[in-house]
């Protein structure tokens, strides 16, 4: 018996299906699928969402001096005239970053293996407004405090009955 099923597809096919609709379970909070794309999905979710549980506090907190352009009211960069010159004014400031210890590190990498990336856009202008969301992120800081004291059982499963087209059974896969 195999460990895992091959949804009718090659293995590329399938990695690509599940990664998207894993993404898309994490982004979004629930999706609509089959029955058995959904217990493949909640496999993988269920894994990372506890990779994030066990690593969501164990980073470094590190205080930073970093360089930033000066901006004017419009928010456009401050230049001045240097030996001929335009050159951009910057001014230090001092931020607070999180530093991964080596074992979160790890489980960001593993996380980010599973992932695709997720762009946000709002609908006014297409290319304009376009928002990077780090999914791997997302994880740490909302979902594995959400399930922190939660002992596995992160996602629900729940059949709606069977599709038109061909019969196939479809659930609603969602966070608990």
């Amino acid at each position: 018996m195999a460990g895992y099923r091959k949804l009718g597809r090659t293995s590329s096919q399938r990695k690509a299906l599940l990664r998207n609709q894993v993404t898309n379970l994490l982004y979004h909070g629930k999706i609509r699928t089959t029955e058995q794309k959904a217990k493949e999905v909640r496999k993988i979710a269920e894994k990372l969402i506890t990779l994030a549980v066990k690593e969501k506090d164990n980073f470094t907190e590190v205080t930073v001096k970093s360089k930033v352009a000066r901006k004017d009211a419009n928010g456009k960069r401050v230049k001045e005239v240097v030996n001929g010159k335009k050159v951009t004014v910057f001014d230090e400031v001092e931020k607070t970053i999180k530093k991964d210890n080596p074992s979160r590190l790890h489980a960001r990498r593993q996380m980010l293996k599973v992932l695709y990336p997720v762009t946000e856009t709002s609908d006014v202008k297409k290319r304009r407004n376009t928002k990077k969301v780090d999914m791997v992120e997302k994880l740490f800081n909302d979902i594995a405090p959400k399930y922190a004291d939660r002992n596995g059982g992160y996602t629900r499963i729940i059949k709606i009955g069977p599709r038109k087209g061909d019969g196939a059974e479809e659930v609603i896969i969602e966070l608990v």
